[in-house]
């Protein structure tokens, strides 16, 4: 789907900020949305302040409407002349799809903070592996981009379950030396999980001194161990574990090493090497019980407001 966009007024010649860029800075407003499947959207927010101070790895809590739940969220990329954010997002769970059919370009969010978290570390590695996996192809691609922009030679490898679901595919080959797609089903590039298209980019390039790797935990626990025999720095990102953003909560604690550490603060950034993956899994499904409930309650009320006056709500059938 192409992208939908908002046309909006030029900055004043003397570089001072509009009535109009003053309005919407604080109103958080969506200038453009791309659909790239049922479920991944991207939203691009309007914020000159945010955009100058984002740094690749760095995340932002969204509140889509006042009583909207707090959602840290990994800035996939920002543009500092045109003064926006771009999050991509997969509606899996009730906030998530709430936002998916609410924020539409022109809507504004309740609110949005950040960016938080520590940057990346763009280092000086002379040839990088930068590996995503499904939504985590989003985040990596600000430090694709960093690596490139530091000199070093960027080799990418983007998996997805379908040839379906594959998006930045071109974004990417701007900023990189070589693309690897793969795809679970084989529909496009290489079959196989993104570990496969790791083994075809290390045998070509041994000279790789460090790896970036981003999607789900069991995805970066492989990607991890396929480095691992190299010894080659592999540096992943925890923000699936992120609950309240803020270290308060204590749900992203996390082991790295001997040390417990929190996602939120401390990273998301952690060695690959040294994360408990087991725990950071178990930790995940911690609150499933609230998420299905929570869930179940939204669609109930969505399956209301869309029945004809007089008419009962049928029965919700049972999860399965």
């Amino acid at each position: 789907m192409d992208k939908i966009r908002t046309r909006r007024r030029p900055p004043a010649a003397d570089g001072a900020p509009t009535e109009m860029d003053s309005d919407q800075r604080s109103k958080f407003e969506i200038v453009a949305r791309e659909d790239f499947s049922d479920a991944t959207y991207l939203l691009e927010i309007y914020h000159p302040l945010m955009a100058k101070a984002a740094r690749p790895g760095q995340f932002v809590i969204v509140m889509a409407h006042e009583h909207g739940e707090r959602i840290p969220l990994t800035i996939a990329d920002y543009d500092r002349d045109e003064g926006t954010i771009t999050l991509v997002i997969q509606a899996v769970g009730k906030s998530t799809r709430e936002m998916q059919q609410i924020c539409t370009v022109g809507h504004c969010l309740h609110g949005m903070v950040g960016p938080m978290g520590m940057p990346s570390e763009i280092g000086q590695g002379q040839k990088v592996l930068c590996v995503g996996g499904g939504l985590g192809v989003a985040p990596i691609y600000p430090q694709a981009r960093g690596f490139k922009e530091n000199g070093a030679s960027v080799i990418a490898v983007l998996g997805f379950r379908t040839s379906s679901l594959i998006f930045w595919k071109e974004k990417f080959e701007s900023c990189c030396d070589e693309v690897i797609v793969c795809t679970d089903d084989g529909s496009a590039g290489l079959e196989g999980r993104v570990t496969e298209g790791m083994r075809l980019a290390l045998e070509k390039h041994p000279d790789i001194d460090e790896c970036v790797a981003i999607g789900p935990p069991v995805m970066m626990q492989g990607a991890a161990e396929m480095t691992r025999p190299q010894g080659i720095k592999t540096m992943v990102s925890l923000n699936p574990v992120m609950i309240d953003g803020t270290g308060m909560c204590g749900g992203c604690r996390v082991k790295v090493g001997d040390q417990v550490k929190f996602a939120c603060v401390d990273g998301p950034d952690f060695d690959g090497h040294q994360v408990d993956f087991g725990d950071l899994m178990a930790r995940l499904s911690r609150f499933s019980d609230e998420e299905k409930a929570a869930m179940q309650r939204w669609s109930e009320h969505c399956r209301m407001a869309q029945q004809p006056d007089g008419l009962e709500t049928p029965p919700t059938a049972p999860e399965k």
